[in-house]
């Protein structure tokens, strides 16, 4: 028995050892694979691809032994790294807690924890983080400033605004849908939405790579489902953060290449609109430095700056926010970089403006409520400087929040937050301030024409007020009025006639919003004169002609140089002699008015064609009767093939009164043949002296009377948030 049990346990040593051997072979072999996995992640997080990076880290940690706690507790740290990079704040989070207890703490694993609970609205454990962290690295000006924010933020979020905020679930997908743009009455965001560009998975933020997108409303002012933007912008690689310039015509975006050997880089590109579509983007270069990222893009509302934010060197912090004129097709002039306040030792982020010159942009280096805050800064031309403040909960959140976008000249619109998204995805909100504003919307066409986005409006008030205003694609503009103030619209373009509003709001009116049109009529075709009704078979001028005679009167006294044709037509019925004596009757009947109205007779010629000239159909007519087209002449011959009720429409759009300007220098002259200096004022208004800007006294700018509405017809890369590197 005792041999027998001599046996076993020699056996049983044997087998002991055996397993010792495996455990120390696996131990070796999980040794070397968490060296590799470390190995992999290190070159994934130096390109900047921390999704990929994060899953080979985590594999690391998880086969390495717990025994081996230093270097556990440097892998759960790189976990934590990669994951806050990509805003997984529940996943980053807990790796540092694991890096800690590993006592991997001689860096910044107890900032970074302090920073994530604060994202997380746990203030009293970020702040004993905080605490922590400042015991090894004292006076840390970024751990200061979130201890300050742990303190503020449950005053300021007690405190609350009439700022009124919710998540607009329109336009949120899965994933991320960012950094909103309101332009041209469309929406334009970056999502990364299974409709987005390209299958691969980017390797930055494990997602489809963004790209940008865009909805309109319909005709009963409702959002319609967002789709990508036409043209040249979107790619395989993650587009996002765009703006546009005044005007509409130029988009600015942010794209990130990326190539397997080098960092993602942010760059900022332009593409210019191409009818519906925008055209191939070019590279913006405002340095030959490929080793900085360049993103977020705004172009101020004048359109002479584009704003940007970039970790180029020279700047104050990580990211900081610059600046840089906008040369036309020259390309671009000086950088600037903003300077304090505006930037910090922390990340400024995301610029955009309001209509009326402030500047909103994003940080996360002043005191706040977590992640990135939203500031409004407001130039004071006088102590030339910038004005900072910051906005109130609940536009500003425990969560990043950035990106505003504006409705018009409203204090309404949209902007990013990830504050209820668990996963830390950014999702699109709304929000309103109430507030009393007056404003002003104009519209400039040509007269029974379309949009003239090209023309030009110079705004001119009693109280001092002389700019000129930029028109959008759709020739309209907004502008801020004064109740009290008397101003004066006027509208020019190039080959049209001048046309001219008034306006006057009274003191102590609510919020109001005031429509004015302005239909310059062209200088090279004739011009209907609507409204313009004579005595059956005669050439009296009946009463309800004045109004139409009042405008044209006031026309030609706007632009004192043009020469007119005054022209009247009649329908193919009746004999031609008979159509030819009384349109020509009609025609002396409109001039006679005109001049009895102040008009110089040397510049109106009256002239009656009688049916000799039937109308040539425009788009535009051909719009407002569905059964013409397009270049029909409404002759005899074509009127009589057409239904009896449709003759009645073609023969009373032939019976018709028109102008044609004929000249467009009367009275610029002297009898010498020199050319006029005041004659030239008068026809320019931006070749006025200084003398000359104040607007016409309150008794010559008559109040404008009834509103109406023209017809429809007429990211850096890789940084705190490397996610948003596009956005």
């Amino acid at each position: 028995m005792i041999q027998y049990s001599d046996r076993f346990g020699v056996i049983e040593i044997l087998i002991m050892n055996k397993l010792i051997c495996i455990v120390i072979l696996l131990f070796v072999l999980s040794a070397c694979g968490a060296d590799k996995h470390l190995k992999k992640g290190d070159q994934y997080y130096a390109i900047g691809e921390y999704y990929e990076a994060s899953l080979e880290y985590a594999k690391a940690y998880a086969k390495t032994p717990p025994q081996k706690r230093n270097e556990r507790g440097e892998r759960a740290y790189k976990v934590g790294e990669s994951n806050r990079k990509l805003n997984y704040v529940a996943k980053a989070l807990a790796a540092y807690r694991n890096a800690a207890r590993y006592k991997f703490t001689d860096t910044l694993t107890y900032f970074y924890i302090g920073e994530l609970e604060r994202a997380s609205r746990d203030y009293k454990s970020a702040t004993k983080s905080y605490q922590l962290y400042l015991e090894q690295h004292p006076a840390d000006p970024a751990a200061l400033i979130g201890l300050q924010s742990c303190a503020a933020a449950p005053a300021l979020r007690e405190r609350g605004s009439n700022y009124t905020v919710q998540e607009d679930r329109f336009f949120n997908a899965r994933y991320d849908d960012f950094s909103p743009v309101l332009a041209d009455e469309k929406l334009y965001f970056s999502s990364t939405r299974k409709e987005a560009t390209g299958d691969e998975v980017n390797g930055v933020t494990g997602m489809k790579s963004g790209d940008l997108f865009v909805a309109e409303k319909d005709e009963k002012g409702k959002w319609k489902r967002p789709e990508l933007v036409a043209g040249g912008v979107n790619t395989p690689y993650d587009e996002g953060a765009c703006a546009f310039t005044p005007d509409g015509r130029t988009m600015f975006f942010t794209r990130c290449r990326w190539d397997a050997r080098y960092p993602r880089m942010a760059e900022i590109y332009r593409t210019t609109r191409a009818d519906a579509s925008w055209g191939q983007a070019t590279l913006c270069e405002f340095f030959k430095d490929t080793l900085s990222n360049y993103a977020h893009p705004a172009v101020s509302p004048d359109g002479r700056y584009l704003y940007f934010v970039s970790d180029m060197p020279g700047g104050l912090g990580g990211t900081d926010l610059w600046r840089v004129s906008i040369e036309g097709d020259r390309g671009f002039g000086a950088v600037e970089n903003l300077g304090e306040p505006i930037n910090t030792r922390g990340n400024e982020r995301f610029p955009t403006f309001r209509p009326n010159g402030d500047l909103y942009y994003s940080s996360d280096g002043k005191v706040g409520m977590g992640g990135l805050d939203i500031y409004c800064a407001r130039f004071d031309s006088t102590a030339k400087r910038w004005n900072v403040d910051h906005l109130p909960y609940p536009v500003n959140s425990h969560g990043d929040d950035f990106g505003m976008t504006f409705d018009g000249l409203h204090n309404r619109g949209y902007f990013t937050s990830n504050r209820t998204n668990r996963r830390g995805w950014d999702k699109i909100f709304t929000f309103e301030c109430p507030e009393v504003i007056q404003t002003v919307t104009g519209w400039v066409y040509e007269q029974d024409g379309y949009e003239l986005p090209q023309g030009q409006v110079y705004m001119i008030g009693d109280d001092g007020t002389n700019k000129k205003v930029l028109l959008k694609l759709d020739g309209s503009f907004s502008e801020v009025v004064t109740p009290g103030v008397h101003y004066l619209f006027l509208a020019t373009c190039e080959g049209y006639m001048n046309y001219r509003n008034a306006l006057y709001l009274p003191p102590d009116i609510g919020s109001v919003d005031t429509t004015l049109q302005f239909p310059l009529p062209s200088v090279s075709i004739p011009v209907l004169v609507r409204n313009v009704f004579y005595e059956f078979n005669k050439a009296d001028i009946l009463p309800e002609s004045e109004p139409a005679l009042d405008k044209l009167t006031s026309l030609l006294k706007e632009n004192p140089s043009i020469v007119i044709e005054l022209s009247s037509h009649c329908d193919y019925r009746g004999s031609d002699a008979y159509n030819e004596r009384l349109s020509q009757h009609r025609a002396e009947s409109v001039v006679k008015y005109l001049t009895d109205h102040g008009i110089s007779p040397q510049r109106v010629i009256a002239r009656g064609y009688g049916e000799s000239q039937p109308k040539v159909i425009t788009k535009k007519f051909a719009e407002m009767y569905p059964f013409l087209h397009a270049g029909d002449t409404l002759t005899e011959a074509f009127i009589k093939r057409l239904k009896p009720e449709q003759q009645d429409t073609c023969n009373a759009i032939n019976r018709r009164t028109e102008f044609t300007v004929v000249r467009t220098t009367f009275g610029m002259f002297d009898e010498q043949g020199n050319l006029k200096l005041d004659a030239v004022l008068k026809r320019n208004p931006a070749a006025q002296t200084d003398t000359t800007k104040k607007a016409a006294p309150p008794a010559a700018l008559a109040p404008q009377p009834a509103k109406q509405k023209k017809p429809k017809s007429a990211a850096t890369q890789p940084s705190a948030k490397n996610k948003k590197a596009s956005k």
